[in-house]
């Protein structure tokens, strides 16, 4: 699985690297592939991107031209239709977002009936399709042919749900919602408008063209600017299609999904709510989380980069809590997949019940610097298998010793490496992945330098 389908879906500019036959063509081979036997039931949902109306459209006729029957969720987010795939018996969703990317790139994520990101094996047969390897697909013919049909109600109840799943009224708060122009655009200020609080929004203009332009969880400063300058408790920001969320305290400072997984696992810990079972990270979490969970008593597993992986740690071994520092959380015991607006909920729930601020709440977490360099690269697997670039990144690390650490890996989505490192000071950092990405360039991996 890995011309197409990365770590979070098949993604790529909108009728460049993802065009709209290759939507039609998923569509066909997922309605035929779960239609033998009974008819097959896809529900969808989208962002709010220009083309993701296209490849709706298309995804929907190559459904119903297999025999399925298309629920449309409309402009939603990702994790709603998680939960409305898992809860209302749908073979499998669909959402069609490129996340954080540009406006002009899109994606397709496929998730199985129990609201997971789609298996391997799966996505390597519809791969195979693609690529005119498998066998033709035939047509639905008659009263075979599918039916779409308009499912807005399946996003109420899922609004409907996150409502029920808060503990306390939030009168008299004030937040500060950056909805990025997404899918969380409507979503979020419904659902903290009906929990009472004094809700402050940004961003939820969209126009097709400006999900992520300089706002949402990925261009934080914005947010931060707003806290301070509207004296609020809190803010969120969420990413284009709303399964991540990163915090800003009453001060302006970023609390990202290192710092929220420790609070909230800290909250659970103290009420004695983890219940034996452990934090589950990434390979890019900060080493402050890490000191602060071991201080804490708190233990934890560290799993390759993508939610997809932390839900798979997570529901192999019983875990409640894990995520990712770039605002990924699950919560699994309400959800299968991160979820932005639920995690702000939760970090509400902390606030409220422990009767803090949240900077008080992040202050027991020190976050050591991180400088990431992604270098573009024409082979990822090359230059990762090179022994200078491996004995580079070995000598870094041994320099840095127990007061930090060097990351070496490839994207899941792009064609690129990144090289991290964290330190106790920037200078150090910055000092440990140069001579890395110098390899790079001087063995002639990195390309557009």
């Amino acid at each position: 699985m890995s011309k197409y389908f990365g770590t979070d879906g098949f993604r790529g500019e909108a009728n460049v690297g993802l065009t709209v036959e290759h939507a039609y063509k998923i569509g066909r081979f997922v309605g035929w592939y779960f239609g033998s036997g009974h008819k097959c039931r896809v529900v969808i949902g989208k962002d709010t991107r220009r083309s993701s109306y296209m490849f709706e459209t298309a995804l929907t006729s190559g459904l119903t031209a297999s025999g399925a029957d298309t629920y449309l969720l409309h402009v939603t987010t990702t994790p709603s239709v998680s939960y409305i795939a898992r809860v209302d018996d749908f073979d499998c969703g669909i959402m069609i977002s490129a996340s954080h990317n540009p406006y002009y790139d899109n994606g397709i994520k496929i998730l199985n009936s129990n609201g997971e990101k789609m298996e391997e094996e799966f996505l390597d047969e519809i791969e195979a399709y693609l690529d005119g390897k498998f066998q033709e697909i035939p047509f639905a013919t008659g009263a075979d042919i599918g039916r779409t049909i308009d499912y807005a109600a399946g996003r109420n109840r899922y609004m409907g749900y996150l409502i029920s799943l808060a503990t306390r009224s939030y009168k008299g708060k004030k937040v500060g919602l950056d909805c990025a122009n997404g899918s969380t655009w409507f979503i979020a200020k419904s659902v903290f408008d009906a929990l009472g609080a004094d809700t402050y929004v940004i961003n939820n203009n969209p126009d097709g063209t400006n999900i992520n332009t300089e706002c949402g969880s990925t261009h934080i400063e914005g947010l931060r600017r707003f806290v301070v300058d509207r004296g609020l408790d809190v803010g969120f920001a969420f990413d284009g299609d709303g399964d991540r969320c990163l915090a800003v305290d009453e001060k302006g400072n970023l609390v990202d999904g290192d710092q929220i997984m420790f609070i909230y696992g800290k909250h659970m810990h103290d009420r004695g709510k983890l219940e034996g079972t452990k934090v589950v990270t990434t390979v890019m979490s900060n080493i402050g989380l890490y000191k602060a969970l071991e201080r804490e008593g708190i233990g934890y597993e560290i799993t390759d980069v993508g939610d997809k992986y932390v839900w798979e740690c997570m529901h192999k071994h019983g875990h409640l809590l894990g995520g990712e520092q770039s605002g990924h959380i699950i919560f699994g015991k309400y959800a299968t997949t991160g979820d932005g607006v639920l995690t702000a909920i939760k970090m509400m729930q902390a606030m409220i019940s422990r009767k803090l601020p949240l900077s008080k709440l992040a202050e027991p977490i020190t976050i050591y610097p991180q400088v990431l360099k992604n270098v573009r690269v024409a082979d990822k697997l090359a230059a990762l298998a090179d022994a200078d670039v491996l004995a580079a990144r070995d000598a870094a690390a041994e320099r840095l010793g127990s007061n930090g650490r060097v990351l070496l890996r490839k994207s899941g989505t792009e064609p690129l490496v990144r090289v991290m490192a964290e330190a106790p000071t920037k200078g150090e950092c910055q000092a440990a992945i140069d001579p890395i990405v110098d390899v790079l360039v001087r063995k002639g991996y990195a390309v557009n330098v």
